[in-house]
């Protein structure tokens, strides 16, 4: 049995550093949404994408 391909594209920028709060500072995931990624189906990665988005709206690192 073939392992599913993701849905959606990996966010993943190849700048690998989890900060204090378990978090990549290149692509926002956590170290679980990371190493989960390619077995989410697209409406869990969709959810993982949202929360990605959030975080880099928080970061010090993003302006407007």
């Amino acid at each position: 049995m073939t392992k599913p391909k993701p849905q959606l594209k990996s966010p993943c920028v190849n700048v690998c550093l989890l900060n204090d709060e378990d978090v990549c500072v290149g692509c926002y995931r956590t170290g679980k949404e990371i190493s989960q990624w390619g077995s989410l189906n697209k409406a869990s990665q969709q959810a993982v994408m949202k929360k990605v988005r959030e975080r880099e709206a928080k970061s010090h690192f993003v302006s407007d």
